[in-house]
């Protein structure tokens, strides 16, 4: 009897090891980490002044070389989609737990991790450059952190003229006597004051195939992201020669160029939303 006794605990025991085991092995949800590489071309960017000889310099389409002195973006609106094609939305009515910014300066703000992303096989990521209209106000009440790591800080990615966020800033130098270049986008409005309406909307909705899906589960993937700035100027759909003046065309610093001129950059770096959906952004690799 004692022998049955002790078989039958061994028993219960070795059960109740697998069940755990099990549920240690297979939890509901786990994280999946973004991570952001900004390059031309293949060469990771390197940011420096106008006279650095250490920072990353390119060359466009049209023969202009240019390098970044500093460089952000807005990343929000994010969705995970699985392999049988349901989306998996990221806090994205939330800007303070959905949105982040990248800075080219701050190597931290590179990684992006999403937490309690439910247990599943993901084959492709999409996510906003920029912020969606409804969203785009200066809230300090209701997204006071990312109020304050967007805008209220060293990151100036305000409009000071408008009651939106930019939506990528980038700062630099082109041709060879280093003139500045100062592209920024971003939604803009029209109207006058208590009467806005929207201007130009210059979110993009960016969707990428994974290389290999992302295995949420016991695993917590890592799905590492190109941006290409590159097509800053050499677009899919834009070749832009940079111009310093006052005219219509140039382009090449903000308190000039309209928000004609604007678009193009944004076409380039996100999509036009029907013949291209990627924009300069790529899946280089998936860990799992």
């Amino acid at each position: 009897m004692q022998n049955l006794k002790k078989y039958l605990l061994l028993s219960i025991a070795a059960l109740a090891f697998v069940s755990c085991s099990s549920d240690d092995d297979n939890p509901v949800a786990n994280n999946v980490t973004l991570e952001f590489t900004n390059t031309f071309k293949s060469n990771t960017i390197v940011l420096g002044n106008a006279t650095a000889t250490s920072a990353t310099t390119n060359t466009s389409a049209a023969g202009q070389i240019h390098h970044f002195s500093e460089l952000k973006y807005v990343i929000s609106n994010i969705r995970l989609i699985k392999d049988n094609g349901t989306e998996v939305p990221y806090n994205v009515n939330d800007l303070d737990k959905g949105a982040t910014l990248i800075d080219q300066s701050k190597t931290a703000s590179l990684s992006y991790v999403l937490s309690n992303i439910p247990s599943a096989t993901y084959k492709q990521i999409k996510f906003g450059l920029g912020i969606k209209p409804e969203q785009n106000t200066l809230d300090q009440v209701r997204f006071p952190n990312f109020y304050a790591a967007a805008g209220a800080n060293d990151t100036q990615m305000m409009w000071e003229w408008g009651s939106g966020y930019r939506f990528t800033k980038v700062e630099g130098f082109y041709d060879t006597d280093n003139k500045a270049m100062s592209i920024h986008t971003g939604s803009t409005i029209e109207g006058t004051a208590g009467a806005y309406t929207q201007g130009v909307n210059a979110y993009r909705d960016i969707t990428l195939n994974l290389t290999t899906n992302a295995v949420v589960g016991s695993k917590a993937p890592k799905i590492k992201i190109q941006a290409d700035f590159d097509k800053l100027l050499s677009g899919k759909i834009n070749t832009i020669t940079l111009s310093t003046g006052d005219g219509m065309n140039d382009n090449a610093t903000p308190n000039i160029h309209t928000a004609a001129q604007m678009v193009k950059f944004v076409d380039n770096l996100g999509g036009n939303g029907s013949s291209d959906i990627s924009g300069m952004f790529s899946v280089s690799s998936v860990e799992n």
